[in-house]
């Protein structure tokens, strides 16, 4: 499935209007589903329900940020004001500050972005020289394909001897599976009327501690996983140690709709992994072979020099 990303922007005149429908049919024309109002809300729709579903719906939400669109969303004034609201509400709720990514279109980013805001990673869309990099950077993250560092090599101990009682080693050739939920560490629902205030988190034990590429190649994957129910919720899975944390469901709903996508991320994620690190083994390979081919070509013509001719 594609990503998905719905534009909030605030409707300072008729060019910025035609400037923000651009942008989603770029974004749409270069692979993400963009969503935006000039499209999907029509006379009749109940537009808070809209926005509601807009926001929870996508993978992220593009904030075309302008001194107008901060002005009404700090008075909280139209829709600008409430989509305000549904947002900083569910970065309480979930801490997903990732899908939320702001855009500098007019003014300096002090007068354009609203409080809740400040401290973000914006991209500057304004007319400049840079906006186009500033537009790959943009659509490398929501697709996901920013550059990623390499997997950090795990160097043996300098004396097996030196370990005191080694405990039972869980082979790193064996793949990750889900050992069960840690029913001591499940969260409580808030439920004071607000949105999301059912929901909390569940976290789930693994068969051993998962490396970053492991724990990102996850995150990723429960985002956009290969089969899903209606009841799937994106953005709400992270993975930290030998842990996988859902924050913003139910044990309900992973007993009903989350348990076999979970063993199916999982089973993914290792597909993933084990094709990455057999392509890293195989370049490897490949340069210790040029490395040795190198050094016997070395040794070879230097055995030819000779003088004492």
């Amino acid at each position: 499935m594609p990503a998905t990303a719905f534009i909030s922007y605030s409707w300072d005149d008729d060019e910025h209007k035609s400037w923000a429908r651009v942008l989603a049919e770029r974004l749409r024309a270069d692979g993400v589903e963009a969503t935006i109002d000039q499209w999907a809300a029509v006379p009749g729709d109940q537009l808070p329900a809209f926005m509601e579903r807009a926001i929870a719906g996508n993978d992220f939400v593009l904030i075309v940020c302008t001194p107008r669109y901060k002005a009404r969303s700090e008075k909280r004034v139209g829709g600008v004001g409430y989509e305000g609201d549904i947002i900083t509400a569910e970065l309480l709720h979930t801490g997903n500050q990732r899908k939320f990514v702001p855009i500098l279109r007019r003014g300096e980013w002090q007068d354009a972005a609203p409080g809740w805001l400040t401290g973000k990673y914006y991209i500057d869309l304004r007319d400049s020289s840079s906006s186009e990099t500033q537009y790959q950077d943009l659509l490398t993250t929501i697709l996901g394909s920013r550059p990623q560092p390499p997997p950090v090599a795990v160097r043996p101990p300098a004396s097996s001897a030196a370990r005191p009682d080694p405990q039972p080693v869980v082979s790193t050739d064996d793949p990750i599976r889900i050992l069960g939920v840690i029913a001591d560490e499940v969260g409580e629902p808030r439920n004071d009327g607000t949105p999301g205030s059912a929901l909390y988190a569940v976290p789930f034990r693994l068969s051993r501690r998962v490396s970053g590429d492991w724990a990102q190649a996850f995150e990723q994957v429960w985002n956009r996983p290969p089969r899903f129910t209606t009841m799937h919720r994106p953005g709400i899975a992270r993975v930290r140690g030998d842990r996988i944390v859902l924050d913003g469901t139910t044990v309900e709903e992973v007993q009903k709709y989350h348990r076999d996508t979970l063993v199916l991320c999982v089973a993914e994620t290792n597909r993933i992994i084990a094709e990455h690190e057999q392509r890293i083994h195989r370049e490897d390979e490949a340069q210790r072979r040029v490395s040795e081919e190198h050094e016997r070509h070395v040794r070879d013509v230097s055995d030819k020099v000779r003088f004492d001719e």
